[in-house]
């Protein structure tokens, strides 16, 4: 890993986005916790990420995506609620599960139908999937099972050098997850609470259906 961390974090974007580019994987700050990120059409790429977290190949990636325009290339159909919720809560700590368009590798998916989605309310993700021009992988920067990482050190103490970039944009402003919505069932389901609450989703969703641990 290069230590870059002397430069302005604008420097240290413009070089996430050529090491992505190269098909090289960079850890970044979120508005949740510190992500891991790589270009989703470098599959050696997302399989270092893999390799890297030491996560099982049968976990889906999240994507994270520049803007919401970019939803409707990685799914195949964003039903209405989807984009309400989108336009409540995106950018921000929401992530929402669609069915997947052909675009998105089945590396990325881990062999399943659908894709995580997400647009954080952070000005280095959204600055990393412009410049490299497609969503990125936007798994925690973490090993499995592991706590979340909240500043770039804690990013190091864990991955080290099996990064090629670690941006420090500072500690991140929420320690909790993202929330993570899934649409491709009939009535919308939320799998994982985090940042954004089940009554703020209630407000955009009356008829939210909410997993034991959800």
């Amino acid at each position: 890993m290069e230590n870059k961390l002397s430069l302005s974090i604008q420097q240290q974007v413009e070089q996430g986005i050529s090491i992505l580019k190269q098909g090289g994987i960079v850890a970044f700050p979120t508005d949740t916790v510190y992500g891991l990120g790589a270009c989703i059409s470098v599959r050696y790429a997302v399989e270092r990420v893999y390799r890297v977290k030491e996560r099982p190949r049968s976990m889906a990636f999240p994507l994270l995506l520049a803007d919401t325009s970019q939803i409707g290339e990685v799914a195949s159909m964003v039903p209405q609620i989807a984009w309400l919720l989108a336009d409540k809560f995106l950018p921000g700590a929401l992530t929402m599960v669609l069915p997947k368009s052909e675009s998105v590798p089945d590396i990325i998916t881990g062999g399943g139908t659908t894709v995580a989605v997400r647009i954080p309310a952070h000005p280095v993700p959204i600055a990393l999937a412009r410049g490299l021009g497609a969503p990125i992988v936007g798994t925690s920067a973490n090993l499995s099972g592991k706590p979340s990482a909240l500043t770039a050190d804690e990013v190091y103490a864990q991955l080290g050098d099996k990064v090629d970039l670690i941006i420090d944009g500072g500690r991140c402003p929420s320690s909790k997850e993202s929330t993570i919505v899934d649409l491709t069932v009939e009535t919308p389901m939320v799998l994982r609470e985090g940042a954004i609450s089940r009554e703020e989703l209630k407000q955009v969703c009356p008829s939210l259906a909410f997993t034991e641990g959800g």
